[in-house]
């Protein structure tokens, strides 16, 4: 699996569904579950973003497909980064080395 962070802000209809979050977030449990893949965790932040999820998906085309998914709702707009774990950064830098 592939991990992903999302940096996720509310768009003005998600600010205003607020009471909603719990169940859009197991909304969105249930369709990263049903792609393959698994949410690791979701939070709820102050500052310049409204929520972060980490997720690990099957693949890049998985995780683009379910943000595009979720994003067409309207109620949020995400920033997703590829994270990757100690096991993988260190193979990383065997191949840099």
């Amino acid at each position: 699996m592939t991990t992903y962070v999302s940096l996720v802000n509310w768009t003005d209809q998600g600010a205003q569904n607020f009471k909603d979050t719990l169940n859009r977030s197991e909304e969105f449990t249930k369709l990263v579950e049903n792609s393959g893949g698994s949410v690791r965790e979701i939070l709820w932040t102050l500052g310049d973003y409204d929520t972060l999820a980490i997720v690990d998906y099957p693949d890049d085309e998985t995780a683009v497909a379910t943000l595009l998914k979720v994003g067409a709702k309207g109620q949020i707009r995400t920033h997703t980064m590829r994270a990757f774990g100690a096991e993988e950064i260190s193979g990383i830098i065997r191949k840099a080395t």
